[in-house]
C-alpha cells in the first residue's frame, strides 16, 4: 500500500507526548512514520536526531498473511480468546522463544508485538523495526523489559494488561500466607522423604492475628477481603489510598510505622520505585513485631533479601513466603529460596487458567484499538495529544511535571494529599488556554515518584480519583500579551503538613510556584519567598536567618564533600530577618552532608528534593 497523501496525513497527525523527562519533550525533531498498513500517520517527539522512517511499500506478506491488514507477532504463550480476537483484526504471527537476532530479524515485518516478561524489547529492537512497529503490547502489569524510552522516540505506543490479574495475584498471596502458616511446603517435602514429623510441623491460627497490607491498591484490597473471610484483623498503609474505601472493607488504615510494629503478618503489595527499592532492610526489620511473618507477591526489589536473611536468623522474621526475587530466576545457592523457614514459589502470581485468558483478552483489546487509532486507557508511555497544543506548551509541561514533582515531596511524614489546587496565570482568556495536558502532568509528578502508576493524559482524572485526591483548577486572568500561552504556574496542596514548613503559606497551604524562561523551567515561589531557579538536577532549600556569609558557609560544606553546586539563589521577606535559599546540585548529598548544612548555627530547617 502506498505512503498516504499529505492531506489524509494532515487530518490524523498526533504528538506522542513521552512520559519521561523533558529531553523527550523538546520538541527539536519531528518525524513521521507511516504506518504501511492504513491511512494514518503521526508525530512523534524527540530530543535526538532520529533516522527518517521508511515509506517504502512493505515487505510481501507472509503464506496465508492478507494483504492489507496489521500484522501482529506474539512472542510468548498467549491465551486462545485473545489470540481469536487478533486473527479477528490482524495477521497473527506466534513464534515463541525467538532469540534476540530472530526477535531483531523478525520485527520489520510486524506492525505490534505482544510479549510476556520473558522477552527484552530494548532499543536495539525499535531500531530494527525500522519504524514500522506501531504497538508493543505486555502482557501483564509490569514493563520493566520494555525501554519506554526507546519506544517514545519511535513512536511506539505500550499497552499493559494491569487488571486481569488481579484476583489470581490476590488468591496466590493468600494461598502463601496460609501455606506458610501451617508448614505446608515443608510438611510435604518432609513427607515425601519417608518422615513423618507432626510436632516439628506445628503451625500458628490466622483468627485474631493481625494482618498489615503495604500498598492498599487492587491487589491489596482483594487481599484485605479475603483475609478478613479468615478472621484476620486487617490494617493498611497506602499514603494514596481512599480512608472511605478502606472502612468499607473492614480496614484500617495506619502509619508505616504503626503497621510494622504492631503486625503479625506483613503482606506486600506496593509497586517497585526509588521510594520503595529495599523499603524491607535491616532498619524496618528491626521496628518489626518479634516473630512476624513476611508474605510477598509484588516486586523482588522491595525487600533487601540480604537482610532479610538475618531478620530470619535472628527470628525477628519468623517465616517468609515469597513469590517474587530481586533476580528471577534466582540462583540456585539463593540463601532465601533455601531458608528452611521460608515458603518460595517461581512468580505464579498471575498463572490460573482465568487469569492468562483475561491478560490474552485485555491485551489483545488493547493493541487492537491502539492500531486502529484510538486512545488507549492502558497506555504506558504515551498519550496523544494534537501538534499544535505539545509545540506551545512543551516547557509548560516540564514544568508542570516538576512542580507536583516537588510539592509531594514537600509533605511530610508520607501523608496522602487529598486537595490539590493549581492556579495558571494567563493574558488568555480560559476558553484559548487548554489545560487537560497541564494538568495531567502535575498529576503525573504528584503520583508517580510513590507508584508503578504511569499517569498520561488518558489516566490522569481517573488515577487521581482511585487515590482519593482532588485537584481543582483556577485561571487567574492577567492584563498583557496573550502570545505567551502562561505567565506562571501554582501548585498548592491543603490539610497536610510539611516537611519544609517555610514552604506553606499564610493560607496554610504548601505552596510552589514557576516560570518558563527562554524555554527553561524555574522555579520563582517556595511558601510566601521570592526564588528564582533553574528546575534542573537536584535542590537544596534552606531557610535561614538573613545574615552575611550564609552562601559562604554551605557552599564550603558542598565543596568540601565533593557536590557540584550549578546555581543558588536567596529570597527574603525583609533584610536581616528569614530568607530561603535554594541551592542547585548536580550530585545527591550523603545524609552527612545534610546533616553538616543542618548543623549551620543560622540553618533553621533545610530540605533535599528530587526534580
Amino acid at each position: 500500500m502506498a505512503a498516504p497523501s499529505q492531506t489524509t496525513a494532515a487530518a490524523h497527525q498526533r504528538v506522542l507526548l513521552p512520559t519521561h523527562q523533558s529531553a523527550a519533550l523538546a520538541p527539536s525533531v519531528l518525524r513521521l512514520p507511516v504506518c504501511a498498513n492504513c491511512n494514518r500517520a503521526r508525530l512523534s517527539v524527540s530530543a535526538a536526531a532520529a533516522p527518517a522512517a521508511s515509506t517504502a511499500a512493505p515487505s510481501a506478506p507472509a503464506d496465508g498473511a492478507v494483504p492489507g491488514k496489521p500484522t501482529v507477532l506474539v512472542a510468548e504463550k498467549l491465551g486462545a480468546a485473545g489470540l481469536e480476537l487478533l486473527r479477528e483484526f490482524a495477521n497473527v504471527d506466534c513464534s515463541y522463544g525467538l532469540s534476540p537476532e530472530e526477535l531483531r530479524a523478525k520485527i520489520s515485518l510486524c506492525d505490534a508485538l505482544i510479549v510476556r516478561s520473558g522477552t527484552k524489547v530494548g532499543r536495539d529492537v525499535f531500531e530494527a523495526s525500522g519504524g514500522r512497529l506501531r504497538v508493543v503490547g505486555r502482557a501483564g502489569v509490569g514493563i520493566d523489559n520494555v525501554d519506554l524510552a526507546a519506544a517514545t522516540e519511535h513512536g511506539c505506543l505500550v499497552v499493559n494488561a494491569p487488571t486481569a490479574n488481579t484476583i489470581a495475584a490476590a488468591e496466590h498471596g493468600i494461598a502463601l500466607l496460609t501455606a506458610m502458616s501451617r508448614n505446608i511446603a515443608q510438611a510435604d517435602a518432609s513427607l515425601k522423604a519417608g518422615k513423618w514429623q507432626r510436632n516439628k510441623y506445628v503451625g500458628v491460627s490466622l483468627v485474631g492475628k493481625t494482618l498489615a497490607i503495604l500498598g492498599f491498591g487492587k491487589v491489596g484490597s482483594e487481599v484485605a477481603r479475603r483475609a478478613k473471610g479468615l478472621g484476620m484483623h486487617v490494617i493498611a498503609h497506602d499514603p494514596y489510598a481512599s480512608a472511605d474505601r478502606a472502612r468499607s472493607i473492614g480496614v484500617e488504615l495506619v502509619s508505616m510505622e504503626e503497621a510494622m510494629a504492631t503486625a503479625d503478618f506483613i503482606s506486600l503489595h506496593m509497586p517497585l520505585t526509588p521510594a520503595t527499592n529495599k523499603m524491607l532492610n535491616d532498619e524496618t526489620f528491626a521496628k518489626m513485631k518479634k516473630g512476624v511473618r513476611i508474605i510477598n507477591v509484588a516486586r523482588g526489589g522491595v525487600i533487601d533479601e540480604d537482610a532479610l536473611v538475618r531478620a530470619l536468623d535472628s527470628g525477628i522474621v519468623a517465616q517468609a513466603a515469597l513469590d517474587v526475587f530481586t533476580k528471577e530466576p534466582p540462583a540456585p545457592d539463593n540463601k532465601l529460596v533455601l531458608h528452611e523457614n521460608v515458603t518460595v514459589t517461581p512468580h505464579l502470581g498471575a498463572s490460573t487458567v482465568e487469569a492468562q485468558e483475561g491478560v490474552a483478552v485485555e491485551i489483545a483489546e488493547a493493541v487492537i484499538g491502539a492500531l486502529k487509532g484510538e486512545l488507549a486507557a492502558s497506555a504506558v508511555n504515551a498519550p496523544m495529544v494534537p501538534a499544535e497544543v505539545l509545540s506551545e506548551l512543551a516547557p509548560y509541561v516540564v514544568l508542570a511535571e516538576k512542580l507536583g514533582r516537588l510539592a509531594v515531596q514537600l509533605v511530610a511524614g508520607g501523608g496522602g494529599i487529598k486537595s490539590v489546587k493549581v492556579s495558571y496565570a494567563s493574558a488568555r482568556a480560559p476558553d484559548d488556554l487548554d489545560t487537560r495536558l497541564l494538568r495531567a502532568m502535575i498529576t503525573k509528578g504528584l503520583i508517580e515518584p510513590i507508584s508503578s502508576v504511569f499517569v498520561n493524559l488518558v489516566n490522569a482524572d481517573f488515577t487521581a480519583k482511585q487515590r482519593g485526591v482532588r485537584i481543582t483548577e483556577e485561571r487567574i486572568l492577567l492584563d498583557g500579551s496573550p502570545e505567551t500561552p502562561i505567565d506562571y504556574i501554582q501548585v498548592q496542596i491543603a490539610h497536610v503538613e510539611s516537611k519544609f514548613p517555610s514552604a506553606i503559606c499564610e493560607t496554610g497551604e504548601i505552596t510552589v510556584e514557576g516560570r518558563v524562561k527562554d524555554g527553561i523551567p524555574h522555579l520563582t515561589k517556595v511558601g510566601a519567598f521570592q526564588v528564582d531557579v533553574s528546575l534542573e538536577g537536584s535542590l537544596i532549600l534552606c531557610r535561614q536567618v538573613d545574615q552575611p556569609g550564609m552562601i559562604g558557609s554551605v557552599g564550603s560544606v558542598l565543596g568540601e564533600e565533593n557536590v557540584n553546586v550549578n546555581f543558588m539563589s536567596v529570597g527574603r521577606i525583609a533584610p536581616r530577618k528569614h530568607a530561603v535559599m535554594a541551592i542547585g546540585v548536580d550530585e545527591e548529598p550523603s545524609k552527612g552532608t545534610l546533616t553538616k548544612i543542618g548543623e549551620i548555627p543560622a540553618i533553621e530547617e533545610f530540605v533535599f528534593l528530587k526534580i
